[in-house]
């Protein structure tokens, strides 16, 4: 179970921060079994400590064997040297957790032990209020009930979907870069119902709960967003009016390109960053 299981945080940047808050926060596991970490920052790691009551180290000082799980959480650059720093400090039974952008299972599990258990994580920017949509990649040798404490502990930031690595960049198509799809609707959103006379205030309170309001009826109705959008949609209404704008200026062929085009950069940042490591 997670709530005997301590935790190290490699990083103390703020990811790692919104990965702490959701875990202190949902209140699985206590303070005192976060340890955290970084390169030299120490002001940092006092305001960490200070903020969540976990235990901070120098780098140097990390106490390895008391580690579980071992969260990567650095900038992706300092992967290469991490991971030899610590490949001789780990067991077998310890699993490492990567959430860094480009950094694949193959490349960590090259520069750690043989069978040493890896898994690769990518959570959103909504961790920060616990409304993540996260995927969980694992490594060819973690075991099953590993796979489970990690999925638990990244649920503390909201939502865990289990998918093949070679599927993380349409992932990140999706969920990675998908808020920031949705803060443009929303921009857009908010500029004509203020173009129109809306208060700043009202119109932005407005917007987001439209937006709040459809996301839980697919979550919570289970429906298709097709049938649930044709159920809004009376025939010469004002809706159909505005989804034949969308069509007109070709939105929804906007928003498959946005996809696209965000999974094949991620697809490229992990090869460019990939090579030079290597070459590095």
């Amino acid at each position: 179970m997670l709530k005997n299981k301590t935790v190290i945080f490699l990083g103390a940047g703020s990811m790692a921060e919104s990965m702490i808050s959701g875990i202190i926060n949902a209140q699985k596991l206590p303070a005192e079994q976060i340890h955290v970490t970084n390169a030299t920052n120490h002001e940092r790691l006092g305001e960490i400590k200070e903020r969540y009551g976990v235990r901070t180290f120098p780098k140097n000082e990390i106490p390895y064997q008391e580690a579980d799980l071992i969260i990567l959480a650095m900038k992706p650059k300092g992967a290469e040297g991490i991971l030899r720093e610590i490949k001789d400090n780990l067991s077998p039974e310890q699993t490492v957790i990567s959430v860094l952008a480009g950094i694949s299972i193959d490349f960590m599990e090259k520069r750690l032990k043989q069978g040493q258990q890896v898994v690769r994580i990518m959570p959103n920017t909504s961790s920060s209020v616990r409304e993540s949509a996260t995927a969980l990649s694992p490594g060819s040798a973690v075991q099953k009930d590993h796979i489970e404490t990690v999925r638990e502990l990244f649920e503390c930031m909201g939502k865990v979907f289990l998918i093949n690595e070679k599927e993380m960049d349409v992932f990140t198509g999706i969920a990675g870069s998908g808020p920031a799809y949705f803060y443009y609707l929303m921009e857009q959103m908010e500029r004509a119902g203020k173009a129109a006379g809306l208060e700043d205030e009202a119109v932005r309170k407005i917007v987001a709960q439209t937006l709040y309001g459809a996301a839980k009826m697919v979550l919570e109705t289970g429906e298709d967003p097709a049938v649930l959008r044709k159920n809004v949609t009376s025939p010469n209404g004002t809706t159909a009016s505005g989804l034949e704008a969308l069509e007109k200026y070709r939105g929804g062929e906007a928003i498959t390109q946005a996809i696209y085009y965000a999974a094949e950069r991620s697809k490229e940042i992990s090869q460019e960053l990939d090579s030079s490591l290597v070459e590095s």
